[in-house]
């Protein structure tokens, strides 16, 4: 007998889906987080100590160091404001610690007029400033600028401006004019006689507008609207201390005061209106 072979099929059963793997819980540990980033709290806390400090000490400085009092000392062609603008000038300029470092065995150079200023720290909230100003003896003008001149007659500085206290010298020839090179002039010594009527005009504390050379070296004092009209310069200093005396009684009148013959004996002056 013959046996059907009986048809096996496969069942094939799905596999059953994995499970979603569990998120592992972590737990912080601080203790261990700040051993291995200790370096850096370290550095942090100290970066902070030490903006705190500086901001402390900027407003300590600040309020501390600020300069109230302000000597200015020797100033001719600049005002007291002006030069305090000079040195204090910049960010921070009014802090009396900056300026004494500023300023420390340093002198302020490089202004018209002034040969050097020192500045020296009094206490915190003041300060003296020492100016010394160039010696000066005159001034001519040419091309409509003043020209200054020291006692060699070399010219020093071009203004402008005309300068309180130094005269003005007319009757010079010259046809250029060079700064930091002497006047041509064709007598040099001419500058050491205005040197001496400057000096002379300030010992008896006069202030000259002009001065003038005339021919054969006749000299003229200008005072306002008086002339004075001196001569060749002998007696010099007689004439000028009999001017003090004068000038004050023809306050007021313009002409030419003669003193050409002047002696401290003779004592011979006239005035002369316009």
């Amino acid at each position: 007998m013959i046996m059907a072979k009986q048809n096996t099929r496969l069942r094939v059963v799905p596999k059953t889906k994995a499970k979603k793997q569990q998120k592992k819980e972590v737990s912080f540990d601080g203790d261990s987080f700040f051993m291995r980033h200790r370096s850096l709290f370290i550095i942090g806390g100290t970066l902070l100590l030490l903006a705190a400090a500086l901001i402390f000490a900027f407003f300590y400085i600040s309020e501390n160091y600020t300069v109230t009092t302000v000597y200015v000392e020797g100033n001719i062609h600049y005002s007291e404001e002006e030069i305090i603008g000079m040195v204090t000038k910049g960010h921070y300029g009014n802090n009396s610690l900056f300026l004494s470092l500023k300023y420390k065995d340093k002198s302020v150079e490089g202004v018209p007029f002034v040969e050097k200023m020192d500045v020296s720290v009094l206490d915190p909230h003041t300060i003296k400033i020492e100016v010394y100003e160039k010696a000066l003896a005159g001034y001519v003008e040419y091309l409509e600028k003043c020209m200054y001149f020291d006692k060699d007659g070399i010219v020093t500085e071009i203004s402008e401006e005309r300068t309180e206290g130094v005269p003005q010298v007319t009757g010079l020839s010259f046809d250029h004019v060079l700064l930091h090179e002497p006047l041509p002039v064709e007598d040099a010594g001419i500058f050491r006689s205005i040197l001496n009527i400057t000096q002379l005009v300030n010992k008896y504390n006069l202030s000259v507008d002009r001065i003038y050379f005339g021919k054969e070296g006749n000299l003229v004092l200008y005072f306002d609207n008086v002339k004075a009209a001196l001569g060749t310069g002998d007696n010099l200093d007689e004439k000028i201390m009999r001017l003090q005396y004068m000038l004050p009684n023809l306050e007021g009148k313009s002409g030419t005061l003669r003193m050409e013959n002047y002696t401290e004996e003779t004592k011979n002056t006239s005035f002369e209106p316009d």
